[in-house]
């Protein structure tokens, strides 16, 4: 009796001095990583004529929710989908220097990044031009899509097309529309000075279309592809 006894306290005496579950902590769980704000550009201004080369870019600073670190990716290109002339530059200040290509319209863009890679939106995109040796004309800006939205379904057997576009020396402009179920379109109107045009369409069928922007002094550029499909 006096060994169950003895067999008892202890079994006790152990469990107490072991402690439980409950008191170990929990493990602090970091806090979730968050984006940099937006960057705003600042320099150069939208549609601006630039006679400097190199051009220093100039946006406002980011701030970062968590205190981190913070760079920025510009980019710049001479099509709004920075795919032609791209140059790319990462750097920790506001502002940065580029050598340009003369007598070209161009777009540029920011966007910030944190030391933990998490990056930011694109600030919204502007566009300039760059002084040329010698150009009394520049062509005019790539023209901007407006409707139908890129890769939109239509639900008609018509569509409005809608586009926009501008010039730096304010010269008068005209417009070629191509349009078909092609990815090399037909012209189907020249010289038009309107910015809609009202095509026919087929259900099942993937459209294409494209504008070329001409100016009154010979100066033209040639629009991005844009597609939508047929419901």
């Amino acid at each position: 009796m006096k060994n169950y006894l003895y067999l008892l306290v202890l079994i006790v005496l152990t469990l107490a001095c072991g402690g439980s579950d409950s008191d170990t902590p929990p493990p602090v769980t970091p806090p979730e990583n968050e984006a940099p704000s937006t960057p705003v550009l600042s320099y150069p201004s939208d549609e601006l004529l630039c006679t400097e080369n190199p051009l220093e870019f100039i946006w406002n600073a980011s701030t970062d929710p968590n205190g981190d670190v913070i760079s920025y990716e510009l980019q710049t290109a001479t099509n709004d989908s920075f795919s032609e002339n791209v140059q790319n530059a990462t750097t920790s200040s506001i502002k940065h220097s580029l050598s340009l290509l003369k007598g070209k319209a161009y777009y540029w863009r920011v966007r910030a990044k944190d030391s933990k890679n998490a990056y930011s939106s694109y600030a919204t995109t502007r566009k300039y031009f760059t002084e040329g040796e010698g150009v009394s004309n520049h062509v005019p800006y790539a023209p901007t899509l407006i409707s139908p939205e890129l890769n939109a379904s239509i639900n008609s057997s018509t569509v409005d097309l809608s586009w926009s576009a501008s010039d730096v020396d304010n010269d008068p402009l005209t417009f070629d529309v191509y349009f078909g179920t092609s990815n090399n379109p037909s012209k189907v109107l020249e010289n038009s000075d309107q910015t809609t045009y009202t095509a026919s369409i087929t259900a099942g069928n993937t459209y294409y279309w494209k504008i070329v922007v001409k100016d009154d002094k010979g100066g033209e550029t040639i629009g991005q592809l844009w597609n939508f499909k047929a419901e």
